[in-house]
């Protein structure tokens, strides 16, 4: 008879979504949504539900790797951790700790991950990442602005009148809020869609504004201006808000027309979409796209001032979302991160600053939880940086584009044979990850691989304990709180820091304890020339979390959406060039007239080993916060292929 096992997906999702295998025989059968998670609500998206699949996938590598005559060959654990072992000592005894770079990024959100950073640490520490590809900008805005990034309890949107999707496709990246948005407007809520992309989002909304890429900032200027010139404006708003004269002045420093002009958006669908958006409680749910342009933080930090001006914060049915605070519930301060590290590479430029890197050079790196080949900007340049060195390490379970450009290969676990915990950055449930089939014989944790690796460089004491004490330890501050261990073994536990209702009583943890609204434009987002007219937009799918495919999905050209007046000369189906000043690669073209004339959106996550991967056409640059990765300000073109 099969059995059931409770877990948690720890892939890089903002829902963190509860799942129910069934196991018979030591292999699981099926997986679906756990119907008793509060958010899950029993289903999962499309590309958890095929996650047998990978699972399963012949292509998995169960036993390390070495790299000997310019190929893998398999060796035994004790032959790889002793090799990493020697290589690492030899390393830190010649050139110091901040020649071995700890890179680890969000390929699985597990919070024990954090127990490699503090192993590097220990052992050097060594050096490590700053910025962030995902959320940079967006992070850096809302401290900046709020003191603090986090959100209204998912359901609060229940109280709202007014819910702006700004940038957001939950159909592709947060599926388990469409149930709440679905109830909101059954209970008579107006949901706005703001994208230059469209998608299935725009289906479930009543009005839709598509700006120019990079436009969003000046549509949020001139929603302000007519919220200020209309008296809708919360009037206790200069009291809880600093610089309000100077946001002020510079919402008026054009006019309606101007900034309606800026965005590329009609001045009554503007004014329209302010007075909506003014008749609140409105909640603005922000994506993660329009921050990844060079103007991305000073947009949210746009945002943010519409949020506090209309009198949006700390009241029911309102509030800016850009991020629930996943790892606020943890105790991590025996780590110290960057404060720790003696150099650190900033995320984006991965590439360049690796191989710039002087006294001492980057000798050794050892990749956790990522695929940066792919996912980074300029992938090329990253690839350069890593067959360069002297030594890496990839702990992955394929041999993913990254692994390719590895020394040593280190084979770890799935997600379903991980031990865990997990905070979500959709909502604010905790979860516990269990194991629901042991790994394949010779796989490890990433906790098992370092706890093995210890000994041999001197952490033995440093890494004890079994995955259940690692979980203790991070939840020492939640405990006291009443989320303990054992509590979530049972189920998902609601963060116990967290109020429903975020900045409630306008009480702000910046030093005045206001707001502090942004009174300076960022930077102008660089338009496309005639002979690059396109935006090139790589973006999530309902497919794929993001790299973490199965190569079927990798099979044929990537293919590349545009209107058909943005491709002349080529008919639906058509292969093309999709060329950028940084690179080129072949595309099949899908005309779409429900696109922008001047975007091409590609998918994201594709393989460059498979010549899909959209990185390797975007220079390596960053945003004017947070160091983020500027993704999205790369201009393409079409070239048919004949």
């Amino acid at each position: 008879m099969p059995s059931t096992v409770r877990t948690t997906c720890n892939r890089d999702c903002p829902d963190a979504c509860g799942i129910v295998a069934e196991v018979e025989n030591g292999r699981i059968l099926r997986i679906g949504g756990d119907p008793d998670h509060p958010v899950t609500r029993g289903f999962l998206c499309e590309r958890t539900n095929r996650f047998l699949e990978r699972q399963y996938d012949p292509d998995r590598v169960t036993t390390p790797l070495l790299r000997r005559n310019g190929g893998f060959v398999p060796v035994g654990w004790d032959e790889a951790l002793d090799l990493a072992a020697e290589r690492m000592l030899a390393f830190r005894a010649e050139s110091g700790p901040a020649s071995i770079f700890h890179y680890r990024s969000g390929g699985t959100l597990g919070v024990l991950k954090y127990a490699c950073d503090y192993f590097f640490e220990r052992f050097g520490p060594v050096t490590t990442k700053r910025g962030d590809i995902c959320s940079g900008a967006g992070d850096a805005a809302q401290e900046t602005d709020f003191g603090l990034e986090d959100s209204n309890d998912l359901f609060d949107l229940l109280n709202s009148r007014t819910i702006v999707l700004w940038g957001k496709n939950v159909f592709a990246s947060s599926i388990h809020t469409l149930p709440v948005l679905r109830e909101a407007k059954a209970r008579g809520a107006r949901l706005l869609f703001v994208d230059p992309v469209w998608n299935r989002t725009a289906t479930l909304c009543d009005r839709i504004l598509r700006p120019r890429p990079g436009g969003d900032f000046a549509l949020a200027m001139g929603t302000a201006r007519v919220l200020f010139e209309e008296e809708r404006t919360d009037p206790e708003a200069p009291g809880y808000c600093d610089r309000f004269e100077a946001f002020r002045s510079l919402a008026f420093s054009r006019s309606v027309e101007e900034w309606a002009g800026r965005a590329d958006v009609a001045p009554e669908e503007l004014a329209g979409f302010a007075r909506e958006y003014g008749e609140g409680p409105s909640a603005i749910l922000v994506g993660w796209g329009m921050q990844r342009r060079a103007n991305g933080s000073g947009t949210i930090r746009a945002l943010d001032a519409l949020g506090a001006i209309s009198g949006n914060l700390g009241v029911p049915g309102g509030g800016v979302s850009f991020y629930f605070k996943r790892r606020g519930a943890f105790d991590t301060s025996f780590i110290g991160g960057l404060r720790a590290a003696p150099r650190s590479i900033c995320e984006p430029l991965l590439g360049p600053e690796v191989l710039a890197a002087e006294d001492p050079p980057i000798r050794m790196v050892w990749v956790t939880a990522g695929n940066p080949v792919a996912m980074l900007p300029e992938s090329e340049t990253v690839a350069r940086a890593l067959e360069t060195r002297e030594f890496v390490v990839v702990v992955d379970s394929f041999l993913t584009d990254t692994a390719r450009c590895a020394d040593l290969f280190l084979p770890t676990t799935t997600m379903l044979e991980d031990d865990d915990l997990l905070g979500a950055y959709g909502h604010h449930y905790l979860a516990n990850a269990r194991p629901v089939v042991p790994p394949p014989p010779g796989v490890k944790t990433d906790l098992e691989i370092l706890q093995a690796l210890a000994p041999r460089v001197g952490l033995a004491e440093a890494m004890e304990g079994s995955a259940r004490d690692w979980k203790k330890r991070f939840l020492r501050r939640a405990e006291a709180k009443g989320a303990t261990l054992e509590r979530l073994e049972e189920g998902p536990v609601l963060n116990p820091f967290v109020p429903k209702v975020l900045f409630e009583g306008r009480r702000f943890p910046t030093p005045s304890g206001r707001v502090n609204l942004i009174h300076h434009a960022p930077p102008e987002v660089d338009l496309p020339a005639p002979d690059y007219p396109l935006f090139l937009t790589s973006i999530s799918t309902a497919k794929a979390q993001a790299s973490q495919t199965t190569a079927r999905f990798q099979d044929g050209p990537a293919e590349a959406t545009v209107h058909p007046q943005a491709a002349p000369g080529l008919r639906d189906g058509d292969l093309a060039r999709l060329e950028t000043r940084a690179g080129s690669m072949t595309v099949r073209v899908l005309l779409d007239p429900r696109q922008r004339r001047d975007v091409v959106v590609v998918p994201k996550g594709g393989w460059r080993s498979a010549g899909r991967c959209a990185n390797s056409l975007i220079r390596a640059r960053t945003t004017d916060g947070g160091e983020g990765a500027a993704y999205y300000d790369e201009h393409a073109r079409l070239v048919p292929l004949r």
